[in-house]
């Protein structure tokens, strides 16, 4: 007989998400009462917005009471399984590239026969043996794109599908290589206007609209932690 999962109800204070507030390599996270085995930190009540921008922990079970919340105006009804994909070992490690140049974003454009429209991703791809994620960022940038990068700061995690991904902000240099030199696997880098990004069929979807705002009102000092189970990337996505 297998035992049932364990299950987290979320306590809202009026219209504010009740949470476990803790310090860590001075950041602060938060935590759903009753997930964290160290000893418990202070309550903190968070209003959406401020739901939608903190670290919380563990990250399948906020995307959960997020997409509750934000979709049906009052969070979830009863109790959510608590999930933790960053915990599970992946099959997967995959490393982005976030260039930004004059208000645009570097996408890879693809287009399938049996779509409606194109949809996007961004330049990336797995970590090979030996490499860090920062070294596969600068690699697959170039080889998808022409352009030599460098790295800067890592501003997301996002685990989707038994794959842990990391995004860093970039710089580059040169010019974008012709089709015939880039391995795209049938994609086309094009640079998008940033402010377009919430709207655009953008892969990792939670990721897409973030990616506009920081860069209106600052980067993350910590990078935010994401679980993303979206595969409509047509769907409407500000949570």
């Amino acid at each position: 007989m297998t035992a049932e999962p364990h299950l987290v109800t979320p306590h809202f204070d009026r219209d504010r998400l009740v949470l476990e507030e803790r310090h860590e390599a001075g950041s602060v996270r938060y935590a759903f009462p009753g997930t964290a085995t160290e000893a418990r930190g202070p309550l903190r009540a968070l209003t959406l917005d401020e739901a939608l921008h903190a670290r919380i922990w563990p990250t399948g079970t906020a995307e959960a009471v997020l997409r509750a919340w934000a979709e049906g105006g009052g969070g979830p009804a009863g109790a959510v399984e608590v999930d933790d994909p960053a915990a599970v070992p992946p099959v997967r490690v995959r490393a982005g590239a976030l260039l930004i140049q004059d208000g645009h974003m570097l996408l890879i454009r693809f287009q399938e026969p049996d779509e409606d429209g194109p949809y996007y991703e961004i330049p990336g791809g797995g970590v090979e043996p030996g490499e860090t994620p920062e070294e596969a960022a600068v690699r697959e940038l170039r080889e998808e794109t022409g352009l030599h990068g460098s790295v800067g700061r890592e501003v997301a995690r996002v685990w989707k599908g038994g794959r842990h991904e990391h995004y860093f902000l970039m710089a580059a240099e040169g010019t974008l290589g012709s089709a015939e030199t880039l391995d795209t696997y049938g994609g086309v880098p094009v640079w998008l206007p940033v402010a377009d990004l919430p709207a655009t069929p953008l892969w990792p979807r939670r990721l897409s609209w973030r990616i506009e705002h920081w860069h209106r009102t600052g980067w993350p000092a910590h990078p935010a932690e994401l679980a993303d189970s979206i595969t409509d990337l047509r769907a409407a996505c500000t949570w």
